[in-house]
C-alpha cells in the first residue's frame, strides 16, 4: 500500500514537471487548443512551419497562416516589407503581431517607392487586431502620400501599441500634400470604432500638411493615450472633420474619444518648408465629442485647439481638462475658426483646470500676442474656469479677437504674470482687471496678479506649494466636466473641493 502511495507521488511529480516545461518562457509559447503562434525571423526559410525552431522569412507570410486567436511574433532584425493584415480576428480571440521579448524588429521602407497613400503596416477592412512593439521607419517620397501604420475601410477593435515610429517623410517642395506616422480613417459608411493607439513613440517625421497622429473622417469611439510624438513639423496628434476622408458630410467627422496622457513638445513648423507658427500639439479640428486630459504640450508652436477650419464642421462639445502647456511659442490653448478663413466655430466646450505657464514667447501671424487662452472667430456657449494662466514679462491672458460668438461663460481663473497684466476682448485691449471683467461680463469670482506658486518655474515643475492660493479654491463643475482625476492620477475633487489648474 505506501509502495503503491510513493508511486502515485512520483508520477504526480513527473507529471507536475512536464506540465511546467509546457509553459510559456519569454515569447517561446506552446500553443494549446486551436489557438495558434507563429514566428518570423530573418533566417527563416517561407517554406518552414513557423515555429521557434523553424520560424518564417516574411511577416506577410506568417499573417496568411492566422486564424482568429493567433499569434505572430516577429524576431529582431529589419523586415523590407509592406505588411497587410489578410484576415481578421474576432471577439475574445485577437490577431495578435509582436515583436518578440527583449528584441526590436524593424519594418524599413527605406526600397519602397510610394504611389498615392501607401503605408508600411496596413489595416483594411479588419477587426480584431494588435500591433505591439516594432520600429517602424523610413518610408520618404516627394510624389505619393507616407504612412506607417493606416487603419481604413470600417476596421473595428485595433490596438497600435508600443511602436516607435520615424522618418516618414513628405518631401516634395513646394508642399501640396502630406503623410502621417499613424493614420486612422473612416473613409466608408461602416465607422472605424474601437480604436486604441497607446505608448507609441514618434518622432523626426516631416509630414507635409499631413499631421503625426491623425483621426479623420467616421471614426466613433477612440483612444489615443500616453504616446510621446516629438521633432515634428505639422501638428502632433489631430481628431479631425470636414475633409476629404469621406464622401458623406453627415460622417466625416472623427467622433467620441479620448485624448488623454500624451506628451507633445519640439512640435514647430521650422522644422520644415513651412515656417512661421502654424504647429500645433493637440489638434481637435472639425471632431465632436472628444475629451482632451492630462496631456503635457511643450515648445510646440501653438499648444493645444479646439478649431474648426471648415463651414459646417463645428469643433463641439470637446473638453480640454487637467493638461499642462508651456513654453510654446504661441498661445496655449485656442479655439474657434481662423480668422479671415473660413470655419465652424467652437461651441458647448469647456477648458477646464489646465495650467498654461510661460506661452506667447512670439508674435502671431498678425504680429499681435495670440493669448494664453486666443478665442477666435464663432465661439459660442463654452466655459473656460478654474485654469492658471501665469504669463511672460510680454504676455496676454486670454484673448478675443472679434465680435462673433455668445454664450461664453469666464470664471474662476487665476491670472499671474510676471509683465503688465493684459486681456482683449472682442478686438479691445485691458490691462485694468475691473475693466477686464466688465468687457467680459465673467471672472467675478477669478484672481488677478495671485502667485500660484509653483514649486519650481525654472525646470519647470508645476506642482503647487501646499501655500498656495490655487489650492481648493476653484469650482465644482460636474464629474464630468471637471474628470476624475487630476494629471499625476490623484482624485481631481476632494471633500467636494477643487484646486485650480491641473494638480488637485
Amino acid at each position: 500500500m505506501k509502495y503503491n502511495i510513493c508511486i502515485f507521488l512520483i508520477l504526480g511529480f513527473v507529471a507536475q514537471l512536464f506540465a511546467c516545461s509546457k509553459k510559456n518562457t519569454g515569447d517561446v509559447i506552446t500553443p494549446s487548443g486551436d489557438v495558434h503562434v507563429y514566428y518570423v525571423a530573418n533566417n527563416g526559410l517561407e517554406s518552414n512551419k513557423g515555429t521557434i525552431e523553424a520560424p518564417f522569412q516574411t511577416i506577410n507570410i506568417a499573417l496568411t497562416h492566422t486564424v482568429p486567436g493567433d499569434t505572430v511574433i516577429v524576431r529582431g532584425g529589419t523586415y523590407s516589407e509592406k505588411v497587410v493584415f489578410p484576415k481578421s480576428g474576432v471577439m475574445d480571440k485577437y490577431i495578435t503581431l509582436k515583436a518578440y521579448h527583449g528584441e526590436t524588429p524593424i519594418i524599413d521602407g527605406s526600397a519602397f517607392s510610394v504611389n498615392g497613400r501607401e503605408a508600411l503596416v496596413t489595416i483594411d477592412k479588419a477587426k480584431f487586431i494588435v500591433v505591439d512593439g516594432f520600429e517602424i521607419r523610413n518610408l520618404k517620397t516627394s510624389t505619393g502620400d507616407p504612412k506607417a501604420i493606416m487603419v481604413e475601410g470600417g476596421s473595428d477593435y485595433i490596438t497600435i501599441k508600443n511602436n516607435t515610429i520615424y522618418g516618414i517623410d513628405y518631401t516634395q517642395l513646394p508642399l501640396n500634400g502630406g503623410g502621417n506616422a499613424i493614420l486612422i480613417i473612416g473613409n466608408t459608411s461602416d465607422p472605424v470604432t474601437n480604436i486604441t493607439v497607446t505608448g507609441n513613440t514618434i518622432h523626426d517625421c516631416k509630414t507635409g500638411y499631413g499631421e503625426n497622429l491623425t483621426i479623420n473622417g467616421y471614426v466613433d469611439g477612440f483612444t489615443i493615450t500616453n504616446n510621446t510624438i516629438y521633432n515634428a513639423q505639422n501638428i502632433g496628434i489631430d481628431a479631425a472633420g470636414g475633409y476629404a476622408a469621406n464622401a458623406d458630410a453627415a460622417l466625416n467627422y472623427a467622433r467620441n474619444g479620448i485624448i488623454s496622457g500624451n506628451t507633445c513638445y519640439n512640435i514647430e513648423s521650422k522644422r520644415g518648408p513651412l515656417g512661421g507658427h502654424g504647429a500645433i500639439g493637440i489638434y481637435v479640428d472639425g471632431g465632436r465629442n472628444v475629451i482632451v486630459e492630462k496631456n503635457r504640450v511643450s515648445v510646440t508652436d501653438r499648444g493645444i485647439g479646439a478649431v474648426s477650419e471648415t463651414n459646417g464642421f463645428p469643433t463641439d462639445h470637446v473638453t480640454i481638462r487637467n493638461n499642462l502647456v508651456y513654453n510654446c511659442w504661441c498661445s496655449g490653448i485656442y479655439m474657434g475658426g481662423y480668422l479671415n478663413y473660413t470655419g465652424g466655430g467652437t461651441s458647448n466646450s469647456a477648458i477646464v483646470n489646465n495650467t498654461l505657464y510661460n506661452n506667447n514667447r512670439a508674435l502671431g501671424a498678425f504680429g499681435e500676442i495670440e493669448g494664453e487662452i486666443s478665442i477666435r472667430e464663432d465661439c459660442s456657449n463654452n466655459v473656460i474656469k478654474n485654469n492658471i494662466i501665469y504669463g511672460g514679462a510680454s504676455d496676454m491672458f486670454i484673448h478675443k479677437y472679434t465680435v462673433k460668438g455668445s454664450g461664453n461663460i469666464i470664471d474662476h481663473n487665476m491670472y499671474y504674470t510676471t509683465g503688465p497684466a493684459q486681456w482683449t476682448w472682442n478686438g479691445t485691449s485691458y490691462t485694468d482687471y475691473n475693466l477686464w471683467k466688465a468687457a467680459c461680463g465673467g471672472d467675478a469670482n477669478s484672481t488677478n496678479n495671485v502667485d500660484p506658486l509653483f514649486i519650481n518655474t525654472s525646470a519647470p515643475d508645476l506642482h503647487l506649494q501646499s501655500s498656495s492660493a490655487a489650492k481648493n479654491s476653484g469650482q465644482v463643475i460636474s464629474e464630468a466636466i471637471n474628470g476624475n482625476t487630476d494629471f499625476d492620477g490623484n482624485a481631481r475633487i476632494v471633500n467636494k473641493q477643487i484646486s485650480k489648474g491641473a494638480y488637485q
